[in-house]
């Protein structure tokens, strides 16, 4: 029965190790581990993330996420990886042919390179926030695939910050740092409170503190335009979206300074969550 290692070469700048399965220990993150085994609550020093492609690899890299190793066809290692690679002299790179990496893991590596990383130590709202007048709320929203397009409309519209419910999506999960091209290692995030006690009422009395006017997005017969002057006009806003579905809860919604929609035509009622924070990230952005 073959080991996982057939060959391992060696250059000046790189441990490559050649592979036929992935039943080493070493490659438990990219094989075997949950997205809660990686994140590790218990002992977060030890926390590790996944990173997919050379294009985000290296945006990590640029924010100082530090590479454990990788998991790469071998046409990367000479071809587009060849970029991050050199920059991270001190990480295995495990590698096979496309064929072989996708019947060992069940799927195709997204432009053929995986890395595994420590995640970042995690920052307080307190210093997200000291200089920020606009930044993101995100309440419950539990779908990778939208907390990584948030986080990609954050950055392109002009948001200073991402703040998280304790309910939501970790936005260090595969897909949400697939998804947001990178853009979790741009925009600075931060999750209000520990528990899920700690939101709304919390939460919201943090962000007052911190002079922020709140507002959230919701359907209400109360609420004003997202073109409103006064919004514009708040020195400090953050712009609060809701779970999927459901939307904000009425709590939340009451300790909010301003509710806020988007008109509709057509008879359409409402905006995916992603959708519907460009547009408010775009509206608001601070002039």
């Amino acid at each position: 029965m073959p080991g996982p290692y057939t060959a391992t070469r060696k250059n000046e700048n790189m441990n490559i190790i050649e592979i036929t399965d992935l039943s080493a220990p070493e490659l438990a993150p990219y094989t075997r581990l949950t997205e809660a085994q990686l994140r590790n609550k218990l002992e977060p020093e030890k926390g590790i993330f996944i990173a997919e492609s050379p294009k985000v690899i290296g945006t990590a890299l640029d924010a100082g996420c530090e590479p454990l190793s990788f998991l790469m066809e071998r046409r990367q290692i000479d071809g587009p990886a060849a970029g991050v690679l050199a920059r991270c002299p001190d990480a295995a790179v495990y590698t096979a042919d496309r064929s072989v990496l996708q019947a060992l893991t069940g799927y195709a590596l997204t432009r053929g390179v995986l890395c595994a990383m420590r995640r970042p130590q995690p920052r307080s709202v307190e210093a997200l926030c000291r200089d920020a007048r606009r930044v993101a709320v995100l309440e419950g929203i539990v779908d990778s695939t939208n907390i990584g397009a948030i986080f990609r409309g954050a950055a392109a519209l002009g948001m200073d910050a991402v703040l998280l419910s304790p309910s939501c999506c970790d936005p260090l999960c595969r897909r949400a740092v697939r998804v947001s091209m990178g853009t979790v290692f741009q925009v600075p995030w931060a999750t209000l409170g520990d528990s899920p006690a700690d939101w709304p009422e919390a939460g919201m009395a943090h962000l007052h503190a911190l002079g922020f006017k709140t507002a959230a997005m919701a359907l209400d017969s109360r609420a004003v335009s997202i073109d409103d002057p006064a919004l514009r006009a708040e020195p400090r806003l953050a712009i609060v979206l809701g779970t999927e579905g459901d939307g904000l809860a009425r709590t939340t919604i009451a300790h909010c300074d301003y509710t806020v929609m988007i008109p509709m035509q057509h008879g359409v009622d409402s905006l995916n969550v992603a959708a519907a924070g460009a547009v408010a990230f775009w509206e608001l952005r601070a002039r």
